[in-house]
């Protein structure tokens, strides 16, 4: 039986607002389709400070099980979201960005090495971060979150680490 869990979408961009949002309106909907619920979402500025003070006001958040992140990830002097992450991490998810990496060099070849995609649990909250194209937001998707976010998945998932899940 699937598990519906409690997610947040944060995408992170100097450029984009609510009507242009495609990958965070992307993981919404995937999300709603999966059965999980989009509890929170916000866009803020490719700014470490205020990309960590949103994460960390969701890892507080005793509604929240589920964080992903979209944007920010690449290699551009304002790209900041693993700076502004991974130092809120209680334990990296070390596998995450390397399969991300192996599942994306199938669709976009050796730029997928410009990926930074990170993930890991922060106060037993699982948080992805994903790079800020639809594209990849879907290779993310179905390559690692459908699974990895259903409590049906075997061998192991991360629904059964989560609390109250």
């Amino acid at each position: 039986m699937s598990k519906s869990l409690k997610c947040a979408v944060l995408t992170v961009s100097d450029t984009r607002d609510a009507g242009t949002d495609t990958s965070g309106n992307y993981l919404a909907e995937t999300l709603a389709q999966a059965g999980h619920e989009c509890v929170a979402r916000k866009i803020v500025k490719d700014n470490v400070y205020q990309i960590r003070k949103v994460i960390s006001d969701w890892i507080v958040d005793e509604e929240i099980q589920v964080v992903i992140t979209t944007g920010g990830t690449g290699f551009a002097l304002r790209d900041s979201t693993p700076e502004a992450i991974v130092p809120l991490l209680d334990k990296p998810i070390v596998g995450f960005g390397e399969l991300f990496r192996q599942i994306s060099h199938a669709e976009i070849g050796s730029s997928t090495i410009q990926s930074r995609a990170v993930a890991g649990f922060a106060n037993r909250k699982v948080i992805f971060c994903l790079p800020g194209s639809t594209g990849a937001c879907r290779t993310a998707w179905e390559g690692i979150l459908k699974e990895q976010l259903d409590v049906t998945h075997e061998p192991c998932n991360f629904v059964t680490l989560l609390p109250d899940a």
